[in-house]
């Protein structure tokens, strides 16, 4: 962690030093709004008339427990078969996730956007049976966007510019992954914890507003987002609602390469009940009867949501025109969860981004632009 935060600090020098650079557009489009971090859901719209497509890989860590403000040991929950105790706790967690997302813009004010992902969970835990790693995989749920400029000063390389977001997240992630490992053989087959499961099972609406604004070579901009959770899915049950906040600054130091610093802020609630595999075959709790204790927190419903605020630093590139790389570093400046549970450690995020213009682009056309737009 000590090398993390050295990196972090090191980019975040560069976002805020003063050295003097000439003002560039941005690596991507003027009209997308120049530069934004990549990691940013429904940030940036591609130029009129052409496709966008990005690919990442996230690793996140979660290490440690953490009930309200406070670090809990494994210790003060089990494993133990006492009273007040847990069978089975978590101490740990890697989380891989592969996304994959595409936009397209109609016109100069209007884009739509698909995003997916394959994640893939190792949790090391700690039973009264031995201690191993609880894994999971499969595909996440898939967002499908809209995205609306509302108002901007110039339409084509706009300084302000003030967007909404709406779509829907479908129900592709499954919520019946089963145990394949656990020390225990009755203990296979049955239901995993809800953190475990790649999916919601519910058809979620979202909404968003996002504001742009650029003073080159710096460029920042706020974007607030909710994933609302209104139906219960197959399992009788439903995620907690989610709202975020992202606030970003970014400078471009030459002409093909920029860093950010961006502060995440995100609130969620906790799982409306438990499934109904549990409450009629006792899945997840002790002795597999409905009737007696969780055997875990990660089987408690109410032992999810929170609040939290990440720092993030990153650092684009782009190596050939309409090509753009992005890393990104996420760690922890406050965490206040409705635990006990996991706490974030650290993310790292990797992202390539594409842009394709089709025969209607007026960058495909050869429109004569000026020189100083990076057409």
């Amino acid at each position: 962690m000590n090398f993390l935060k050295v990196v972090a600090t090191s980019i975040l020098f560069i976002v805020l030093s003063g050295s003097n650079v000439m003002a560039y557009i941005g690596l991507c489009c003027a009209h997308c709004g120049g530069n934004m971090p990549l990691n940013i859901m429904g940030g940036g719209i591609p130029e009129t008339h052409e496709y966008r497509f990005k690919i990442s890989e996230m690793y996140m860590s979660m290490d440690g427990l953490r009930d309200g403000t406070d670090e809990k040991s494994t210790s003060d929950l089990g494993p133990s078969t006492a009273a007040g105790k847990f069978r089975g706790v978590p101490k740990s967690m890697d989380s891989y996730m592969t996304m994959l997302g595409s936009a397209y813009s109609f016109t100069d004010n209007f884009a739509a956007m698909i995003m997916g992902g394959y994640v893939r969970n190792t949790m090391s835990m700690t039973t009264t049976a031995g201690d191993y790693d609880m894994f999971s995989q499969g595909l996440t749920d898939t967002k499908v966007l809209g995205k609306y400029r509302l108002y901007h000063d110039d339409n084509l390389a706009p300084t302000k510019q003030l967007s909404v977001v709406a779509g829907v997240a479908v129900p592709t992630g499954k919520i019946t992954v089963k145990n394949t490992n656990h020390p225990t053989g009755t203990m296979r087959g049955k239901l995993l914890p809800f953190g475990m499961q790649p999916g919601s099972g519910t058809w979620d609406p979202i909404l968003g507003l996002t504001y742009q604004k650029a003073a080159d070579p710096f460029w920042m901009g706020a974007n607030l987002m909710t994933t609302q959770r209104w139906g219960l899915n197959d399992q009788d049950y439903k995620k907690g609602s989610e709202y975020t906040i992202d606030l970003y600054l970014m400078r471009q130091f030459n002409e093909k390469s920029l860093v950010s610093f961006q502060l995440n802020g995100k609130a969620w609630g906790d799982y409306s009940d438990q499934p109904k595999a549990g409450k009629e075959n006792g899945d997840c709790h002790a002795m597999l009867n409905p009737a007696r204790d969780w055997m875990t927190p990660l089987c408690d419903p109410t032992n999810y949501g929170g609040v939290n605020l990440h720092a993030t630093v990153g650092i684009q590139f782009q190596p050939v025109p309409l090509h753009v790389a992005e890393l990104n570093l996420s760690l922890p400046l406050y965490q206040n969860l409705n635990g006990p549970q996991l706490q974030s450690d650290y993310m790292l995020r990797l992202t390539y981004y594409l842009e394709v213009p089709t025969k209607k682009s007026r960058r495909y056309k050869g429109f004569s632009a000026p020189k100083q737009l990076g057409f």
